[in-house]
């Protein structure tokens, strides 16, 4: 772990580290509602997604630069990100291309991570940067993690809580195969429906990838506390949905711009959903927010 920031607004506390610039508490009157991070379920918390979201085919894939090879959602997670502004109630981060992110991912580029709170809500803005002399081909995402149910002990189950809509619809999720995406074998997720109760079994075949959600919002919400989090991610074409196997306390809302690998995709970057491919010297940003109530 680095070194925390503490941001605040009235009654709204977050608290970032500078190792991943992963958010790491979102307390609402001293309330926490992200994921602690408990190692027997998953150590993390919130990572951020870049170059990638999910996994590539072996680790590995093609670019204009040549090969690159990277662990699933990429290298912005793993390496330390540098302090560039900070005010009592935002927090601004930058990751830098350098000798070690360009043995994995050969190409110049700016990481800006903006998390800002304000008004009951948390804003996470992510700002790329190609400062090279070729195109860049990239996804992004967020991975918050929320606790589900909300505090232990509450008499609370995970079963009480419901993904909810910002209208009905009808969607069949893809398969995820190995950690590859096979968008020709689909699982019914809601079906005219507003509301998606949760149960661990949803999660037995990973993420629940869902594609072009009405209004670019999800609410996480317990039944019986009436608590929980709604975040909307204009911008973001994806949104996974990602508890970890078994009876794990948390669920994951993942505003995506891009996928994992599809089966029916190659291994060239620029070819798989999502991909953004920036100019050089553009620059590229997205924002999601998390309103916990």
């Amino acid at each position: 772990m680095g070194a925390t920031t503490v941001i605040a607004s009235d009654n709204l506390r977050a608290a970032v580290d500078s190792e991943g610039a992963q958010l790491l508490s979102l307390a609402l009157d001293g309330r926490e509602y992200l994921w602690r991070g408990d190692g027997r379920w998953w150590p993390r918390r919130a990572p951020v997604l870049f170059p990638i979201v999910g996994a590539l085919r072996g680790d590995r894939c093609t670019t204009q630069q040549g090969p690159a090879t990277m662990a699933q959602h990429g290298i912005a997670r793993t390496h330390e990100h540098e302090v560039v502004d900070v005010r009592p109630a935002s927090v601004t981060f930058r990751l830098t291309d350098d000798e070690g992110t360009r043995g994995q991912w050969p190409y110049a580029f700016s990481l800006s991570m903006t998390y800002a709170v304000g008004d009951g809500a948390l804003a996470q803005t992510f700002s790329v940067e190609n400062t090279g002399d070729v195109p860049m081909p990239f996804q992004l995402g967020g991975h918050p993690a929320f606790n589900v149910p909300l505090e232990p002990g509450s008499g609370e189950a995970f079963e009480d809580w419901v993904l909810e809509f910002a209208e009905p619809w009808t969607y069949e999720a893809p398969v995820i195969h190995d950690r590859l995406i096979d968008w020709s074998d689909r699982v019914a997720v809601v079906d005219d429906e507003a509301v998606l109760p949760l149960s661990h079994r949803l999660f037995d075949r990973d993420a629940i990838v869902l594609q072009d959600v009405p209004g670019r919002t999800v609410r996480l919400e317990g039944t019986r506390s009436g608590h929980g989090v709604e975040v909307n991610f204009p911008g973001f074409k994806y949104c996974g949905i990602w508890s970890a196997a078994g009876d794990a306390p948390f669920v994951a809302v993942e505003p995506w711009t891009g996928t994992a690998t599809g089966t029916d995709e190659g291994d060239a970057m620029e070819g798989k959903r999502g991909v953004t491919l920036l100019a050089p010297g553009g620059t590229f940003e997205r924002t999601f927010t998390v309103r916990p109530f």
